[in-house]
């Protein structure tokens, strides 16, 4: 397979002992988010670039993460509107859910994405390596191919872009119950009889409630008081009384003590609250608990490469390495785990590598949970000001105000927004409600900008949409709170 992704780009290669060493300007491990935009751009200027990818072309998102979960979501999103037929007014009777079927969407979805990459390689003059590749010393590295054979490859500038794996923590039994990621998740094909979901974040409340929609029982697992423990007490308790309204069970404040068992066959999990144990049983347990990074087996030490205490690799704010001409990127580099920042580092790494000095520092990242609804977030939250002394006004409305969602039957939810005390300056924006991304990233853009909240309250806005929400959020009266 590798031979066939070859783009045929010419390079330099000098003998040394009985090895060959292929020189190249610019030598990628991981073919993600950033990695792959840093390959077509300078491949494109004339730079000989190869990338080194273990199994997914084009990384994490179109494969496995966000674009395969966001195809299933929509997929649950369908079968919750016929559950709710009656109340549009249509009859819907009778429906069956086929997994086979919402998986095979996906599939073909995702088929086409890998298509688009390799072609992309292609017509950058990018060279795509498929294999595993591991550091043999200072800006080297090996690569092992499907067929067994190595090649080894010198850049004079190497960037690591790895990213990371759901984190199989170390809880007796928990491993050997073989649990699902969202991986094995995304690949079921029957609806799991009851759900066990070990994880109360993104993730875990993501597919959580997919698969409720699909027809599982759902039970959710979190050590933490509430869900999403990072955001505002009233994010958490909208989300609590969503996810009990669609029969969600939450099992709060708890910490697993064992697990036994075969996820999809029939699984076992023992947790502890406060002074008492329980006993939660299941066809299927899923873990979303947290990311560790890819950096085992990489060679780093041969190449001068540190990382942290968490096993990140140790990256400055210009995203280099402690090794001269190495760089890291995405998820692995300990950038928020977003495909956005990805991105993002992307254009520091291109701009730096031209002789610029493009910093990660003071980044304005937006966050979204594709929950139904939507949880976004951008700036500050009511939670970050407090602890930060930031005082501030509070604009905020149920989405029931927003008269675009009562002709949509979707007004759960709330807009709020953080304003400094002192001036008109946006310190964040908050969104529980339907499309709360798209809305969230028009303040985004005011905020970018430096518009004040006057700008977005006095805008003529088209009627009726949910962005016509900012001039009543913004005309409302605001709090200050103490």
């Amino acid at each position: 397979m590798a031979d066939d992704l070859h783009s045929g780009q010419s390079v330099e290669t000098i003998s040394a002992g009985f090895r060959s060493i292929e020189e190249y300007d610019l030598v990628i491990i991981g073919s993600g988010e950033a990695s792959k935009y840093v390959a077509w751009t300078l491949a494109k200027q004339g730079q000989r670039v190869v990338v080194v990818e273990r199994k997914y072309i084009g990384g994490s998102c179109p494969n496995i993460a966000c674009l395969p979960s966001k195809n299933v979501i929509h997929s649950a999103k369908v079968a919750s509107y016929f559950r709710r037929g009656e109340e549009f007014g249509i009859g819907t009777t009778g429906f069956t859910i086929d997994m086979e079927s919402v998986r095979n969407r996906k599939r073909e979805m995702v088929a086409e994405l890998v298509d688009i990459h390799v072609e992309n390689f292609r017509k950058s003059g990018a060279e795509l390596i498929v294999g595993y590749g591991k550091f043999t010393g200072p800006r080297t590295v090996e690569v092992t191919l499907p067929d067994g054979t190595t090649r080894t490859l010198r850049g004079t500038n190497v960037i690591i872009g790895t990213g990371t794996t759901a984190a199989v923590q170390p809880i007796p039994g928990l491993a050997e119950a073989q649990p699902l990621t969202h991986i094995e998740a995304l690949e079921l094909g029957e609806i799991p009889q009851h759900l066990l979901v070990m994880g109360g974040g993104y993730v875990g409340l993501e597919l959580a409630q997919a698969m409720r929609r699909f027809g599982s029982r759902v039970t959710v697992i979190d050590r933490n008081e509430r869900l999403v423990h990072r955001e505002d007490p009233d994010i958490a308790e909208g989300l609590s009384k969503l996810f009990q309204e669609e029969g969600i069970e939450l099992v709060l404040s708890a910490h697993v003590e064992r697990v036994s068992g075969t996820s999809g066959k029939a699984v076992t999990v023992i947790v502890r609250q406060g002074a008492s144990q329980r006993t939660l049983e299941g066809t299927h347990l899923l873990i979303a608990t947290g990311r560790t990074p890819n950096t085992q087996g990489l060679g780093l030490e041969s190449a001068g490469v540190d990382t942290t205490d968490r096993g990140y690799i140790k990256v400055n704010e210009r995203l280099e390495t402690t090794a001269a001409g190495v760089w890291a990127v995405g998820d692995v580099a300990g950038s928020p785990q977003f495909t956005h920042v990805a991105f993002d580092d992307f254009r520091v790494i291109r701009d730096n590598l031209a002789g610029g000095n493009h910093v990660t520092t003071g980044r304005l990242v937006p966050f979204c949970m594709f929950t139904d609804p939507e949880v976004a977030r951008i700036g500050l939250s009511e939670t970050e000001a407090g602890a930060r002394a930031i005082p501030y006004r509070l604009f905020k409305i149920p989405m029931a105000a927003v008269l675009r969602t009562r002709t949509l039957s979707e007004t759960r939810g709330f807009i709020k927004a953080l304003v400094d005390i002192n001036s008109d300056r946006i310190l964040g924006l908050t969104v529980f409600g339907i499309d709360g991304g798209e809305i969230m990233a028009s303040v985004q853009v005011a905020m970018i900008a430096g518009l004040p909240y006057t700008a977005l309250r006095d805008a003529i806005l088209t009627h009726p949409t949910l962005l016509e929400g900012l001039v009543v959020l913004f005309s409302s009266s605001p709090s200050v709170p103490t």
